[in-house]
């Protein structure tokens, strides 16, 4: 039975919506609709709420149906079996619909759907990066990668070579930072660690770091990923956690930027969304980078471009909110693996990332089954 959820999601309630939207929804100046591509397990458009905001056309499916699929289903991108890469573009782009408060950030915005992975963890770092190569030719604005891999990729990999052109052709990058932070281990993660990524780490309701996101000096803003509410295959929402769900937050909000300033450089928009992002310190840190994105100030505070996000002068703009009770004389690695162990009791959270050869875990109680499906393979040929 599908579910409506008819209240405003708690990520969406700290919104001004009025003062979001007033110049734009996801439309540029001349009407033309910004362009996200979603590189997940594709997207369903036959929910209602994004039978509107898909761009089919433009679409792409790496995988296949496989054997046991539905013979009737599309290859454009819209087949979603697994509702990962559906959840992730209803945060961007869902369209208003009565009976639910829930609605994407750029709600005229429009998604190009690429199927690079599946509940088998199929795609590997060769169809990621085809992906992307696929995005770009589509035309994408803004490329969302809710997928990770720690396994460490090379600046002179094929899937750094992707992202450096994506980046070339002014295309946003935005890419979530991982669900493997309940150790307390700060560690690099591919792609949100290349230069330019916009990683997206995941915040609860209090704007603290939530336990099972992954930390590091890569980690570029964070975003709410807690109990996110979004679309599902058929129609109706769930609730889901994970920075897979923090990293379209922050791409809804690029897609809006994008629509307001088509002149400004993929560097300028990412420096404005770190820029105006809530900072419990005065600079950067390894557990929400600049901070927790501020979807309204990141679209009213926006007279000029910015080359680069830079530290505040004075006090931090909000006080840190710490559940935790402070230690004297902890250095700031011990107080991150005392978090990571307050975090392990807040019990499963859904979590999807490319681990090795891209395996999606569902869960974090199936860990350790999915992790030993982890394996080493050599990238394949990008194929465009």
């Amino acid at each position: 039975m599908k579910q409506q959820i008819k209240e405003r999601p708690w990520a969406l309630q700290r919104i001004v919506f009025d003062r979001l939207w007033q110049h734009t929804k996801g439309r540029d100046a001349q009407g033309r609709p910004v362009r996200v591509a979603v590189i997940d397990t594709g997207v369903d458009d036959t929910n209602p709420q994004l039978a509107e905001a898909v761009e089919a056309k433009h679409g792409a499916d790496l995988l296949g149906k496989g054997k046991d699929a539905d013979p009737k289903a599309p290859t454009d991108g819209t087949y979603d079996p697994v509702g990962h890469g559906t959840k992730v573009a209803g945060i961007i782009a869902a369209r208003p619909r009565p009976g639910t408060g829930f609605v994407g950030l750029a709600p005229e915005a429009l998604i190009i759907p690429i199927r690079q992975n599946d509940e088998k963890g199929t795609g590997n770092v060769g169809t990621l990066t085809t992906a992307i190569g696929k995005a770009v030719a589509a035309g994408a604005d803004i490329i969302n990668i809710s997928q990770d891999t720690a396994r460490p990729v090379p600046e002179d990999s094929r899937l750094a070579q992707a992202v450096r052109e994506a980046r070339r052709k002014n295309i946003v990058v935005v890419a979530s930072a991982g669900n493997d932070g309940f150790d307390g281990r700060l560690r690099k993660t591919y792609p949100a660690a290349y230069e330019g990524v916009l990683a997206v780490a995941a915040s609860d309701r209090n704007n603290e770091r939530a336990a099972f996101s992954q930390s590091g000096d890569f980690i570029g803003v964070a975003a709410p990923g807690v109990d996110m509410v979004s679309t599902v295959p058929k129609g109706g929402q769930c609730v889901d956690n994970g920075t897979s769900f923090s990293a379209p937050y922050v791409a809804g909000i690029a897609a809006l930027l994008r629509a307001e300033h088509r002149d400004w450089k993929e560097s300028q928009i990412v420096a404005q969304i770190e820029q105006t992002a809530e900072r419990s310190v005065n600079g950067r840190d390894s557990f929400v980078g600049w901070g927790v994105v501020d979807p309204v100030r990141a679209l009213t505070e926006d007279d000029r471009p910015l080359d680069h996000a830079r530290a505040d002068d004075g006090p931090p703009r909000a006080a840190p909110p710490d559940p935790v009770t402070p230690v004297d004389g902890e250095t700031p690695q011990k107080r991150m693996e005392r978090y990571a162990t307050y975090g392990l009791g807040s019990g499963g959270v859904a979590v999807a990332v490319i681990a090795g050869v891209a395996v999606i875990r569902r869960d974090i109680r199936r860990r350790t089954a999915a992790s030993a499906a982890e394996t080493a393979t050599a990238p394949p040929q990008v194929n465009e």
